[in-house]
């Protein structure tokens, strides 16, 4: 039964749509590999751009090295509130919001050798950083009118050639729940849907009503435990090992409904999606800042790929009701499974500018290849070829820019920041243009043991969604927009 679901599911991703379906899949490869790097209000308000920068807590994820610049011991937190809108269009609009709260950044900075030399070693410092890397909370609703199609078709084309009495999976809760049946002739492994009298009428007759709302939520974030070096106030360098961890959990109804009562003996049906998955992983950072000029910064950082162990838990349930007042409904069992994630290594780059010791100019730019993310080691020993396969035929490196400008009025310091995250997809994908782009924004007031930082970031984004796998299904277009508030309080001795 499983070896069902790994076909769908590969079936499925070949054309992007996101579809739990009891299966490891490219999307949720490329869900657990994306970084969009946040901390403190500073490190966000000047868009991440911190290769070369350091001198911030957040900076310990992105260059190591960073952490060499700070002089005395430091340590800040930073409480997140993200307001998360979405619109979407299928033949209506849809829009839904969430807020969320949290705990997006902390961090401390200690010195433990100070040589008192201004050249050779001058110092070694030791710290820790905890920052979110991923906000997963949406509500979407997707709406309209379907007058060519319908999921139960999708059921119908995954079941065909497969023996009734062994259909699994959502499939056979379709067949259980009279959505789908055989059709006469088709020696009990070629179906039809309710739509075309179950293969009664050469063609299917549409129209109903669609609605799919969406409920997804979690996070992913980084503790990075980093040690670095500064040599002669020109050259930093630094290592860290960080413990990555995300929390996800992808919800979806679909229903569709007969409102005109045109549609043969159909009233309408749901279908319920719950999949949830944890992963814990690590990796290994490096990092050098060099400085050629007092007031030139360049940088460079590479980061291993993360190793995680992911495990997850899935459950559907199909209700379908009639004209005839029947009523059917159907659950899956539990479905529980774990694997290896290998995600892809990362190099940084980075220069940043100070001008006559009031402004800052930085600039990033980051290399990630999510073609070359990796399951293995799966709970029931399946090699996943295929789904791999898969990766590399639908992603593609992605080139990632970060910007930022920070400019100082005695203790007041004004900032703002662009990012921008390339598609990972292969331009040959319908989501080839799916990239991110963040604008943001800050202030901060700064005294020599106390400092208050306050940012703004707005991260958009917009994708094509395929609720299911169809000849004539158009996809909807999704437009999600982060709104995340931020305010850092730090304190140096």
């Amino acid at each position: 039964m499983r070896k069902l679901f790994i076909t769908i599911g590969t079936l499925l991703l070949l054309i992007n749509i996101p579809f739990s379906l009891e299966a490891q899949s490219p999307d949720d490869a490329l869900r657990y590999s994306q970084r969009f790097y946040s901390g403190t209000s500073r490190f966000n308000s000047m868009g991440g751009a911190f290769t070369a920068l350091g001198g911030d807590l957040s900076s310990l994820g992105l260059n190591p090295a960073g952490l060499a610049v700070f002089r005395r011991s430091e340590i800040s937190f930073t409480p997140h509130i993200s307001y998360n809108n979405s619109s979407s269009f299928f033949t209506d609009r849809g829009e839904d919001f969430r807020y969320n709260l949290s705990a997006g950044q902390f961090g401390i900075a200690v010195p433990v050798v100070v040589t008192g030399s201004e050249s050779g070693h001058v110092s070694t410092v030791f710290g820790y950083s905890y920052s979110q890397t991923n906000n997963y909370n949406a509500n979407i609703v997707i709406r309209g009118v379907k007058s060519n199609s319908s999921m139960a078709d999708f059921w119908a084309d995954a079941s065909n050639g497969i023996l009734w009495e062994n259909l699994g999976g959502s499939a056979g809760r379709a067949f259980d729940a009279w959505l789908i049946d055989t059709i006469a002739g088709g020696g009990g492994t070629t179906y039809a849907t309710i739509f075309s009298r179950y293969g009664e009428e050469t063609q299917s007759t549409y129209g109903q009503s669609v609605r799919r709302v969406i409920q997804n939520e979690g996070y992913a974030g980084d503790h990075t435990f980093s040690l670095a070096v500064n040599y002669g106030n020109n050259l930093f360098a630094g290592a860290a090992l960080s413990l990555s961890r995300f929390n996800y959990t992808g919800h979806y109804e679909h229903i569709e409904h007969d409102d005109q009562g045109a549609i043969f003996d159909f009233k309408s049906f749901s279908f319920v999606d719950h999949f949830e998955a944890t992963g814990t992983g690590y990796s290994l950072r490096a990092g050098l800042i060099y400085l050629p000029l007092d007031f030139v910064r360049l940088g460079l950082s590479l980061h291993t790929p993360t190793i995680f162990r992911v495990k997850e838990y899935y459950h559907d349930d199909i209700v379908s009701t009639f004209d005839n007042g029947d009523m059917y409904e159907f659950s899956s069992d539990a479905f529980r499974f774990e694997y290896r994630l290998t995600t892809p290594f990362r190099v940084l780059t980075g220069a940043a500018v100070q001008i006559d010791r009031s402004a800052t100019i930085s600039l990033d730019y980051e290399f990630v290849d999510y073609s070359i993310t990796r399951f293995s080691n799966a709970s029931d020993n399946y090699d996943y070829f295929d789904e791999n396969q898969s990766i590399r035929d639908i992603f593609a490196p992605a080139h990632n820019i970060r910007a930022g400008l920070e400019y100082r009025l005695g203790n007041i310091y004004l900032r703002g920041g662009y990012g921008f995250y390339g598609s990972g997809f292969h331009p040959d994908e319908p989501n080839s243009d799916w990239s991110y782009s963040s604008y943001s924004g800050g202030i901060g007031v700064r005294q020599a043991s106390f400092y208050l930082d306050f940012g703004y970031t707005r991260l958009s984004s917009s994708q094509k969604y395929f609720m299911y796998s169809h000849p004539d299904l158009d996809a909807a277009t999704i437009d999600n927009t982060r709104n995340n508030f931020t305010v850092t309080a730090g304190v140096r001795f």
